[in-house]
């Protein structure tokens, strides 16, 4: 038995022989530039796949940037539209006092005239009265005189 499985054993050894050829045989000429070609693919794409990670970085940093400049020149213009709005209460505040200024002024003066033209009414209602009364006298002095 031990002759059988000699004979078995060296009919196999060309076979094996022929096995290990060929591994080194596909080895250097399929499996090396089959990994050498992975290995290119897989730095391009993981080549591409920073560059697309640092492009969305960058665009992410200057979007970041873009709304800050946003939210600063809104919040600009807001101070000045409230600049401007506390300017125009002053000018309407200086114009509501210079009218109640010049409104007391010709009350004033209003009141100054009236009460000259109560005084010289008074004046005239004085000397009226005394002609009146100088008139009525003497109509009655002549009534009972005639």
């Amino acid at each position: 038995m031990l002759q059988a499985l000699g004979g078995i054993l060296l009919r196999a050894v060309p076979t094996f022989l022929l096995v290990i050829l060929l591994h080194f045989y596909l080895k250097s000429i399929f499996f090396k530039p089959l990994e050498k070609v992975l290995t290119q693919r897989y730095e391009a794409t993981e080549g591409a796949r920073k560059l697309a990670g640092q492009s969305l970085e960058q665009a992410a940093a200057k979007t970041a940037g873009y709304e800050a400049q946003l939210r600063s020149a809104k919040a600009e213009m807001y101070q000045a539209q409230e600049q401007l709005h506390k300017q125009l209460q002053e000018r309407e505040a200086a114009a509501v006092a210079e009218a109640r200024k010049s409104a007391d002024a010709a009350a004033r003066q209003a009141k100054t005239q009236l009460a000259a033209d109560v005084e010289d009414a008074k004046t005239r209602l004085a000397a009226d009265s005394e002609s009146l009364a100088n008139q009525i006298a003497e109509t009655i002095l002549r009534r009972h005189a005639a």
